[in-house]
């Protein structure tokens, strides 16, 4: 299938909004959860999602390979459907535990998230693969890829707003009946696309190592996403204690992903008309002009800051959409397309989580070896922020884009 309806794009990539009620809640409600609310440790806890999330991050590419090789009338379908108990037990287990003992209760948080991380890897997988499989045209995968996340702001949006407006069981009522009504739209109305029971060699992890367009978009990928993921990780160090605007977070947070999901029509257009390619550098020469800008605000500077958020929003979009349109547009070139897709969004997935590992091990080390102490706003710390906050984002992004430039990618 090539050119796809709004129907089309809209039932299968409406998938993504329960997905991203997962992530958030994870990385930011969990562990004030645990502590406060449950009397756990925070070293307990710290080890317990260091551990998991080791685990999680090196059991995506068995995953990958395994679903490449399961031979299933079914497609992709079936490990959707095969994700559904995993992340609805353990999402409701993590949120809701049922024994207050401190041993058992740290061995409840380690299993529930072990259940919900699973899962999420087994759907996003699954999910991200099918939607390769549909179309590698230029634009459309574009589309495609911007509706999924697009859906998957709206989740972002929505699992910030309801524990705080009405507490964590709606939360909870929320996540149930998206996934199970978003599941339901997506395997009854979504189109099929291709999942072939392929009767060659089984696929290995060296499969899409051996594809050399792949490792050129790999290495973009991760020089990107480690420079998105520094700032994101240092936010509010920065705007508490460089701009003291620490009231304004949750403001600027909100015209961040509000923009990105107003950006990712943009992108698609542009990605339609220039490639993916060409449209993800430009977006990149946006995020990177609007940091350059960030390192020149004053304290209280808090319009500025809120056009930084917007710009650097819009630049979010372009990377959201326009990676994995470029991914499947890979997969179709080496022919691997309706039965390699998650071979190599197990190696993408991997890639995302070590992304997310990476800036927090060297952004942190990094800021306490330039003199910044938290909740000071002295001189020493304020150029401290500046030099990791900015700085460090910037040079990788220049990275990024030399390596795109150089990257056989632009006649995908």
């Amino acid at each position: 299938m090539n050119s796809l309806s709004r129907t089309a794009l809209f039932t299968y990539g409406l998938f993504g909004l329960p997905l991203a009620l997962v992530a958030l809640p994870i990385y930011v409600l969990v562990p004030q959860l645990y502590a406060e609310n449950f009397g756990l440790s925070l070293t307990v806890i710290g080890l317990t999602l260091l551990i998991a999330r080791i685990l999680d991050a090196f059991v995506d590419l068995p995953l990958g390979l395994w679903i490449d090789n399961k031979k299933t009338k079914l497609g992709y379908a079936y490990f959707i459907l095969l994700s559904l108990p995993f992340l609805l037990i353990g999402f409701i287990a993590l949120f809701h535990p049922q024994v207050s003992d401190k041993t058992f209760l740290a061995i409840w948080f380690f299993v529930s998230l072990a259940l919900v991380y699973f899962g999420f890897s087994l759907a996003s997988i699954a999910h991200n693969s099918w939607g390769a499989s549909l179309t590698w045209q230029r634009g459309e995968r574009a589309r495609l890829t911007a509706t999924r996340e697009g859906c998957a702001l709206l989740g972002v949006i929505l699992a910030a707003a309801i524990p705080t407006l009405f507490g964590l069981a709606w939360l909870s009522v929320l996540f149930s009946v998206s996934l199970l009504v978003c599941a339901y739209v997506l395997l009854r109305y979504a189109p099929k696309g291709r999942h072939i029971n392929s009767s060659e060699t089984t696929a290995s992890v060296f499969t899409p190592l051996r594809n050399r367009q792949f490792l050129s978009l790999l290495s973009v990928f991760a020089a990107n996403g480690i420079a998105a993921a520094i700032p994101a990780s240092l936010f509010l160090f920065f705007v508490s204690d460089r701009l003291q605007l620490a009231s304004y977070a949750g403001l600027f947070l909100v015209l961040y992903f509000l923009a990105a999901a107003c950006g990712l029509p943009l992108w698609a257009k542009l990605a339609l008309k220039f490639g993916e390619a060409q449209a993800w550098l430009a977006a990149m020469a946006l995020a990177l002009l609007a940091f350059i800008w960030a390192a020149n605000l004053a304290p209280g500077s808090l319009i500025g800051f809120g056009f930084v958020c917007i710009a650097s929003g819009v630049a979010l979009g372009a990377d959201l959409a326009l990676p994995p349109a470029l991914l499947a547009a890979v997969i179709g070139a080496a022919g691997h397309d309706g039965h390699r897709e998650a071979s190599y969004f197990g190696i993408w997935s991997w890639t995302t989580k070590m992304n997310l590992a990476l800036a927090a091990g060297i952004s942190l080390p990094l800021l306490e070896y330039l003199g910044y102490t938290p909740g000071q706003s002295t001189t020493a710390s304020s150029s401290a922020l500046v030099i990791a906050y900015v700085w460090l984002p910037c040079l990788l992004k220049c990275l990024a884009m030399f390596l795109l430039w150089r990257a056989p990618l632009k006649n995908l």
